[in-house]
């Protein structure tokens, strides 16, 4: 268990589950709805969380589609997939791996997500017919440190 607040871990998930959202439904690659959303967008939803999770996600993810001017793209990682996991299950792994970033180098959340998504880790995450976002939090924060997969 971490010392952080439980609130911030499920801020960052309703984060996490918007942007993977948001990425399906406009076909971009993760670090580009990141780019796009902004540092300073993101960190207003982190802290206003409990707020807009009241919201459907689907009415979320649309409103900052439109307000930040996403326009569709061609980056489909759930086609030809094998088995495509959920929303929620994609976030869920973003979290833990932005949590680890943050508490071991004593950034702020906002800054541990946009390194993370804008990373070569993202894709590999986001890659659907490989196996690395069933890899362990540990084997993915190592591998990100390490800039690549760890090898056997």
């Amino acid at each position: 268990m971490t010392g952080r607040e439980p609130k911030l871990d499920n801020d960052l998930f309703f984060v996490c589950s918007v942007i993977e959202h948001i990425g399906r439904a406009t076909k971009h690659r993760r670090a580009d709805v990141v780019t796009a959303l902004g540092k300073d967008v993101i960190s207003r939803y982190l802290e206003l969380a409990d707020v807009y999770h009241c919201e459907p996600i689907e009415s979320i993810a649309a409103d900052l589609i439109e307000k930040r001017d996403i326009v569709p793209g061609n980056f489909d990682n759930t086609a030809g997939a094998v088995s495509v996991p959920a929303v929620f299950d994609i976030a869920k792994v973003y979290k833990r791996l932005i949590v680890n970033v943050a508490e071991n180098s004593g950034i702020a959340l906002a800054d541990a997500l946009v390194s993370v998504y804008t990373s070569w880790i993202s894709d590999k995450i986001s890659d659907y017919g490989c196996s690395m976002y069933y890899e362990s939090p540990e084997y993915l924060y190592l591998s990100y440190v390490d800039g690549e997969p760890l090898k056997d």
